[in-house]
C-alpha cells in the first residue's frame, strides 16, 4: 500500500511513525486514513510505540477482532488498568470516590453486580417517563431555534439537548445545569484547551461534581422524587444497594459520557445528512419509516466512542498475532465501523443499512 506507515520487517508488525496521540489527525479529519491503513494492512493488529506517553499497545482495528476482544473479558481486562488509552500516572494521588472505578472500568463479577443494580433503575415505567422527558425537551429546544430563526447547531442543539435531557432525567435543577455541563466538559475534554488549562482544572471539576452528587444523594434520600436518581438509590439486588462512592461514579458517567457521546452523534449525524443529501431527503419524506435504521447508521458513522483499552491477563492469539500477558490492547471502534469485511460500502452513509452490526459504543454496539 502506497505510503503505508507500517514496519513489516520488525518481529512485531509495528505501526512505525503512526502517532495516534496527535490531535491534529482528528482535528483535520485525517484519522480515518490512518485507521484504514492499519486495518487493511495484514494482520490488522499492529504494535504502536507510544514513546514517553505510555507503555505501547496493540492497536486492534478489524471488526471481528474488536468484537472478539470485547467478548473475552476473561482474557482482556477493563479493571486492571482502566478502559482509557492513557496509562494511569503511578505517582498520582486521588481521594474519595475518584479511587473507585466507573462501570466501564470493571470486570465481572463486580461489573455484573453493578450493572444489575443500575438496571433496576431503568424499569419499563421509568423508561416511559424518560421518553416523555426527552420528547418534551426536544420540542422546547427546537421551538426556541425556530423562534430565533437561526442557530449554532452544535451549541444550540447537539450540546443543549443531551445536557437538558440528562438533567431532566436526573432531576438536576435548571439553575445548576450550566455548571454540571462545565464540569463534564473539563473531565471529558482534558486535551481540549477550550475546556481546561491545567491538571488542576480536571481535579477541581471532579471534586465539584462529586460534591454535587453527594448533595443530590442526601436530598433524594430525605425527600424522594419521581426521577432516576431516587430509583437508583432505592435499587436492591440480593440485599445490596449502590454505595455512596458507586453512585458518585455512576453520576459522573451519566453526566460525562451521556452528554458527550450524544453531542458527538447528533453533530456527526447532521454533517452526514449534509454530505449525503439524498439520504436527508429520504429521511425527511418519511421519518417514521427510517428512524430506527437511521439512528443506528448515525451511531456507526459517528462512532461516539473512538476506542477502548484492555490489558491481557494471559497469553492470547488473535488474527495470527500473539499477545502476551500484561500487554496493553487498544481496540479502535472508529476503524471497525468502516471495515468492509463487516459493512458493504462502509464509506456510504445509508439510513436503510441492514444489518448494521456497528460497535459505536463498544463490542455490543
Amino acid at each position: 500500500m502506497a505510503g503505508c506507515p507500517l514496519d513489516h520487517g520488525a518481529q512485531r508488525c509495528s505501526a512505525e511513525g503512526v502517532d495516534l496521540w496527535d490531535l491534529g489527525l482528528f482535528q483535520r479529519q485525517e484519522y480515518h486514513e490512518v485507521m484504514e491503513r492499519l486495518r487493511e494492512t495484514d494482520p490488522g493488529i499492529h504494535w504502536v510505540d507510544e514513546g514517553d506517553r505510555g507503555s505501547g499497545y496493540w492497536a486492534v482495528t478489524r471488526h471481528a477482532h474488536v468484537k472478539e476482544v470485547n467478548r473475552r473479558a476473561d482474557v482482556f481486562s477493563s479493571g486492571h488498568s482502566g478502559a482509557q488509552m492513557r496509562d494511569l500516572d503511578p505517582n498520582r494521588t486521588v481521594s474519595g470516590s475518584a479511587r473507585h472505578p466507573t462501570l466501564v472500568d470493571m470486570d465481572p463479577p463486580r461489573h455484573t453486580r453493578y450493572r444489575r443494580l443500575v438496571n433496576r433503575g431503568f424499569t419499563p415505567r421509568m423508561i416511559g417517563l424518560l421518553e416523555d422527558y426527552l420528547q418534551n425537551r426536544t420540542d422546547i429546544i427546537l421551538d426556541n431555534v425556530v423562534e430565533r430563526g437561526r442557530c449554532d447547531f452544535v451549541r444550540d442543539i447537539s450540546a443543549e439537548l443531551p445536557l437538558q435531557a440528562v438533567a431532566d432525567v436526573m432531576g438536576i435543577p435548571v439553575e445548576d445545569r450550566a455548571k454540571v455541563c462545565d464540569w463534564s466538559n473539563a473531565l471529558i475534554g482534558r486535551a481540549d484547551p477550550e475546556f481546561i488549562k491545567t491538571r488542576e482544572d480536571i481535579l477541581r471539576a471532579a471534586d465539584e461534581l462529586f460534591g454535587y452528587s453527594h448533595e443530590l444523594q442526601t436530598e433524594r434520600r430525605s425527600t424522594p422524587a419521581d426521577d432516576i436518581i431516587t430509583t437508583l438509590l432505592a435499587a436492591d439486588v440480593d440485599g445490596e444497594a449502590l454505595t455512596e462512592s458507586e453512585f458518585d461514579m455512576l453520576f459522573l458517567l451519566l453526566c460525562v459520557a451521556g452528554i458527550e457521546t450524544t453531542r458527538n452523534a447528533i453533530t456527526w449525524g447532521m454533517m452526514a445528512f449534509f454530505d449525503f443529501g439524498d439520504e436527508w431527503e429520504k429521511f425527511r419524506a418519511d421519518p417514521d419509516r427510517y428512524m430506527d435504521t437511521a439512528v443506528e447508521e448515525i451511531v456507526r458513522w459517528a462512532t461516539p466512542v473512538l476506542h477502548f483499552r484492555r490489558q491481557a491477563l494471559s497469553d492470547y492469539e488473535i488474527g495470527g498475532v500473539r499477545i502476551a500477558a500484561g500487554d496493553k490492547v487498544v481496540f479502535w471502534h472508529a476503524a471497525a465501523n468502516r471495515d468492509p469485511r463487516a459493512f458493504e460500502d462502509p464509506w456510504r452513509f445509508d439510513i436503510e443499512r441492514t444489518p448494521n452490526d456497528h460497535v459505536g459504543f463498544g463490542g455490543g454496539g
